[in-house]
């Protein structure tokens, strides 16, 4: 039988409900007992008092009638306690389960959460989460009460006729072993079945995301098409599953009810023999089913674990991936500003499908001091953001290190690391909530005058409180305010993490005029305090900087102030005169 100790040890409480269940669906089958002792004995009284009318009373018909009422009671009862025991034991497991989920998925550096799908992780923390509730709150409970209820009714049984009793039970095993045979089948077929819902799930998602790109390139068409064909597959993929169900039920139902014929048949020559009276004969043709329903619905209920079983053992892959522990490590607490020195760092992207790694960074060498702006520039896809990442760990250095005040940022817990460094890029990310809440991810204990004198300093404050303060409902995505707002209200919430170093990635882009120059003339204001690294496209910023490094094919070309590469006349000079020329035309074509 299909029994996932660590599934069920990964839930401990579980065990309880469980227990309970099977005691609740034991008490409904001594109902069923009791149900059977009644008609039984009415059946008897009716055939004896054929011969002899005197022999059936109507003091002895209302007695049988109060046991028979009793016994309904006693099961439609413990049929309600079972399911409400079976709903507790499932429900634990479902909250349990995508709180592990939640919690390994945050525990995560970036770069492993991004190699994760995000389709599948919706998946297996919703649909697979389900699957493994029903595993827990039906197939469990009925396994353990298939193996009590049979023993059960054989102890009881045994007493009326031997022989019957014995065939009975032996006829028991018969289900188990379809269940064992189907589960070779099954076990294939299911991990087949899961990986191509998965996989039509991720498509569903990125042509979700990405359907207003469709539209506009008017590839939609195409898209359906597409996605037209994966369904298929799983239409077909899933009929396979449904055909096996259905073969493995019928046959089930095959050896459930020529059991109970067999049993039945038996009772009926041993009566013929002589060996076992009416009453016996009458107990076993109305409990002989008793022996193979319980099994029979663990069988329906099979099909359901398998399903739970598959995705418990991605659940169980996405909770064993290696995870470095952020307690691990110095704690980093500077005392008077941060120096950045990163020393002959190389970085490549791992290799995809066999191809080769994508070298990014060649050894980059810079220096970045406190008390000043360092901002790096270069065209796109020179590796300014992928520094970035390896400045704020998400990613590892493929050779050479980072050092933070003389030591590698590697060396740090990254609890400590992350108190001391702040990143704004240009997709802060402002969630669905209060504006105080969305706030209060900075420092969970500031007051509202700190956030209040922190809106002011960006601009924000007379927007806040025309539109309710800082009780004021922010949609997911910051989708109620303008691109400007977003950057600014991230800004404002950077600050008051009131970090010892703060990173800008291209925190001006996309945004206007006005906000622009709010965030670049904080950036002037927090450099006297602050180590200050910005990453821009636009070169009309980097003119604050005190140094400028300039990437171009991942590594530093040139480094030093606007004037000094200015007058060197190289990549910078030439980048800086081209977007110059660029603006003036824009500038142009708007006043005309």
């Amino acid at each position: 039988m299909m029994i996932d100790k660590r599934l069920i040890n990964t839930v401990p409480e579980s065990k309880k409900w469980i227990a309970i269940t099977v005691c609740w669906n034991w008490l409904a089958l001594v109902g069923s007992v009791l149900s059977a002792l009644g008609f039984a004995f009415l059946l008897q009284q009716a055939y004896f008092s054929y011969a002899t009318p005197e022999h059936f009373s109507l003091s002895m018909a209302v007695a049988m009638f109060v046991l028979l009422l009793v016994a309904l009671v006693i099961r439609a009862y413990a049929a309600k306690k079972a399911v409400n025991a079976s709903y507790y034991a499932s429900t634990q497991v479902k909250h349990h389960l995508r709180r592990l989920i939640y919690q390994k998925i945050a525990s995560m550096p970036l770069n492993q959460v991004q190699a994760q799908s995000t389709a599948s992780l919706i998946q297996v923390a919703s649909e697979g989460v389900e699957q493994i509730e029903i595993y827990f709150g039906r197939y469990l409970p009925q396994l353990f009460y298939s193996l009590l209820a049979p023993l059960s009714l054989f102890a009881f049984l045994v007493f009326f006729n031997v022989p019957t009793a014995v065939i009975l039970l032996l006829c028991v095993p018969l289900i188990p072993f379809s269940i064992i045979a189907v589960n070779k089948i099954a076990k294939r077929l299911l991990a087949k079945y899961w990986s191509i819902y998965v996989g039509l799930g991720s498509s569903f998602l990125d042509n979700l995301q990405g359907l207003v790109t469709l539209k506009i390139y008017q590839d939609d068409a195409y898209k359906a098409k597409v996605m037209d064909k994966e369904a298929e597959h799983f239409r077909n993929i899933t009929m396979k599953v449904l055909t096996m169900q259905l073969n493995s039920v019928s046959i089930m139902d095959l050896l459930a009810y020529g059991g109970s014929a067999v049993g039945i048949i038996t009772a009926l020559y041993q009566f013929q023999a002589g060996a076992i009276t009416i009453f016996g004969v009458l107990l076993f043709i109305l409990l002989s089913s008793e022996f193979f329903i319980p099994l029979r619905l663990l069988g329906s209920f099979f099909h359901v674990a398998m399903n739970g079983k598959a995705a418990s053992d991605k659940i169980f892959a996405l909770l064993d991936t290696p995870v470095e522990d952020q307690t691990q490590g110095r704690n980093f607490s500077p005392k008077n500003g941060v120096t950045i020195a990163v020393k002959n760092v190389r970085f490549a992207y791992p290799a995809k499908d066999d191809g080769e790694p994508k070298q990014v960074l060649s050894d980059i060498n810079l220096t970045i001091k406190p008390q000043a702006l360092t901002v790096i520039v270069g065209k796109s896809g020179c590796g300014k953001s992928t520094l970035v990442s390896l400045l704020m760990r998400f990613y590892h250095p493929t050779a050479g290190e980072i050092l933070f005040n003389g030591e590698n940022s590697q060396d740090f817990n990254r609890e400590s690391f992350y108190r001391a460094v702040a990143l704004v890029s240009h997709s802060s990310y402002v969630f669905k909530g209060t504006l105080r809440e969305n706030m209060l991810m900075g420092a969970p204990k500031a007051s509202d005058e700190q956030i209040w004198a922190l809106l002011e300093e960006v601009n924000l404050a007379s927007f806040v409180r025309e539109n309710g303060g800082l009780d004021m409902a922010l949609l997911s995505r910051g989708t109620n305010l303008s691109g400007g707002q977003i950057q600014r209200l991230a800004l404002a919430r950077a600050l008051l993490h009131d970090a010892d170093v703060y990173i800008f990635d291209e925190a001006t882009s996309n945004i206007d005029v006005e906000s622009e120059e709010v965030i670049l003339r904080y950036i002037e204001k927090l450099k006297q305090q602050k180590t200050i690294i910005m990453i821009s496209h636009r070169l009309a910023n980097a003119r604050l900087a005190d140094e400028i490094y300039v990437l171009a094919q991942g590594n530093v070309v040139e480094q030093g102030s606007h004037a000094s590469l200015m007058a060197a006349k190289g990549v910078y000079e030439e980048m800086f005169t081209q977007q110059q020329a660029l603006e003036q035309i824009r500038t142009e074509a708007n006043n005309a």
